[in-house]
Parts: structure tokens; sequence; C-alpha cells
């Protein structure tokens, strides 16, 4: 039998990748409280589509994310589904970051701050899902951040903080989050208030540099955080720049000037928040090391930090709506 012309075998080739049944990867965090059925819900809505039954793995204490992620793309899933906090949905993207896989989200957290940035409901198991294996697809810029000038760089999506903001998060009450959730890092926020500002250099794209005593200096790649508080006013996900907050209150009572001008959106000449953006930070303590934080994470206490965009360089599922021109330079009608 004669074989087909290029242009024809081609054209079949083609529609038989078009007809590929898509499948997707759910990494799942089991210690996430949930009332509903989270496998049931995502392959039901998986069969629905036509999709091939998904893949579940497991996080473990040992691996959050990170190897399961890669097992996800060995397998060739269509878009992975971070199942949980922001923990999870960073140590996915981490791996995700730079393939043509996309990532989905199904927040499960406390904070669940990349959730809320993109109006993904923290509340609605399936709404999550379906806008993960429905919903209109963007490329995102990602944060890559070296820690104490390590060779090996963890990433953030949302934002990375040094000192005050890393204290909250690293003395934030496991019980009381399990109470009363966002509510408990205010606790730790109003515990935390007390505190002696530190010397710290901040360099901006290799060329300027600011020295300040403050309290805390953090990046953002995005602005909301819990309670619908908008830290870094007008940061895009896709803008390739990091946005550069610094926190220092003149004494006890500063600290209702800091929050004045949060609420705010940044207006104002108070020099207690200062704003800047970049494509790269290098951020030096100079004396004792201070908590960082990555995406609400822990990361310990650290002396230097170092922050470059890599740009659009993960695929992310989100909702399609009107939340996009609040977040994406250019959103897709």
């Amino acid at each position: 039998m004669a074989s087909l012309p290029d242009t024809e075998s081609e054209a079949r080739t083609e529609e038989h990748s078009e007809r590929r049944v898509k499948r997707a990867a759910v990494i799942l965090n089991p210690v996430k409280p949930t009332d509903v059925d989270i496998r049931a819900i995502v392959t039901e809505l998986s069969l629905e589509k036509g999709w091939e039954k998904p893949l579940f793995l497991e996080t473990t204490v040992e691996d959050p994310g990170h190897g399961q992620a890669r097992e996800a793309l060995k397998a060739g899933v269509d878009v992975v589904i971070a199942a949980g906090g922001d923990g999870t949905v960073r140590c996915v993207a981490e791996e995700l970051a730079g393939t043509e896989t996309a990532l989905g989200l199904l927040p499960l957290g406390t904070g669940n701050l990349l959730a809320r940035n993109l109006d993904i409901a923290v509340d609605d198991p399936r709404g999550a899902v379906e806008a993960a294996l429905g919903g209109t697809e963007r490329l995102i810029d990602v944060v890559y951040v070296n820690m104490d000038r390590a060779q090996d760089a963890h990433v953030f999506l949302v934002m990375a903080g040094l000192g005050f903001d890393a204290a909250v998060m690293a003395n934030t009450r496991d019980d009381l989050k399990d109470r009363v959730g966002w509510l408990a890092y205010v606790d730790a926020g109003i515990r935390n208030l007390p505190g002696k500002p530190s010397r710290v250099r901040i360099t901006l794209d290799g060329k300027r540099r600011i020295n300040r005593r403050l309290r805390s200096v953090m990046g953002g790649n995005c602005g909301k955080i819990m309670g619908g508080l908008e830290i870094f006013p007008g940061a895009k996900l896709d803008d390739g720049l990091l946005d550069i907050m610094t926190v220092a209150p003149s004494g006890a009572f500063g600290w209702f000037a800091v929050l004045g001008k949060l609420i705010a959106r940044g207006k104002g000449k108070d020099p207690s928040l200062e704003y800047f953006q970049c494509k790269s930070a290098e951020i030096e303590v100079v004396g004792s090391p201070l908590e960082i934080e990555l995406d609400g994470d822990t990361h310990g206490e650290g002396t230097h930090m170092a922050l470059r965009v890599e740009p659009q360089s993960l695929k992310l599922r989100m909702p399609y709506g009107k939340k996009d021109p609040a977040i994406l330079t250019n959103p897709t009608p």
C-alpha cells in the first residue's frame, strides 16, 4: 500500500493529536481539612469534559510537592492541580515553571494568597476545579529567590518577606488558624508589633542602592493578602517587574501611619512605607538575621536575599472574568 503524501500524513497526525484525551493530575495535601470529597469532584468533572480519570498524588512531610509534580510531568498530564495551601502551590509551581504544563489551583489552606488574587473562591472546591480544567490560560511571572547566598533557588508567586511579616508567619498559632482562619495572622501581627528596626541595604537592578532602618522589606509579584488588603497596589502578575515595599514605622504609633498608607494604596509622602520597582533586588541585613517567608511559608532566619523575575514563565489556569485587568497587563477579552 502506497504511503500517504507528507501533507496528508501530517494532517492525520495533527488530527490525532487534537483528539488525544486530556488528563489532569491532582497533587493533594492530605492534612488539609475539607468537608468534600476532592477525588470525587475532580474525577466527575474530568469525565464530564471527556478527559481521562485524573492522576492523584499525595504530598508528604518529606516531600511537600516537588517529587509529585515531577511525577505528574513525567506522566504527560495537561494540567497539574495543586490541592492544598500556599506551600503546596509554591512547591508545584517551582517544578512547572518553564514547562508547557499548566498549573491549576484548588485552595484548601488558610491563606490561599494566589487564589485570592485570581478571584478563585476559597470555599468553592467545585468552582475551583472547573476553572483549573476549563478556565482561561495565562502566562505569569515567577520570582526566584536565593537565601543567604545558597546556590539553589526557591520561587514565589505572590510575595516574600524579611523581618516583621515573616515573624508574623512564624509565630501564627496553628490551633488558632483551625478555629478562626486568617484572623490568626492578625493575632500574630499584634504580638509582633514591638521590636527594634534593623539596618538593611537594598540594591535594585544591580545599580540603585538604598539604605534603611526598617522592620520589614517585602518583594511582591501581585498585591492582595488576607482580608482583601492590597499591599502592592497595581502589581501585575505578568509585567516582568518585582515590587519592593519597605516598612519603617517611627515608634509604636508609627504603625498607624503604615496602616493608613496601606489603606490609601500607597499614596502619600509618609516615609514609613515606600515602594520601588525593579527586575532584580538584593537585600542584605547589617546585623542579626531576620525571619524569612515565601508565600506565607517560613524559611528560618537569614541576612541575605537575592530576588529576580523570570517573566511569563509559568502557565496558569484562572477563571474567565472581569478580574483579568486588575492583575494582568494584557488581559484577553
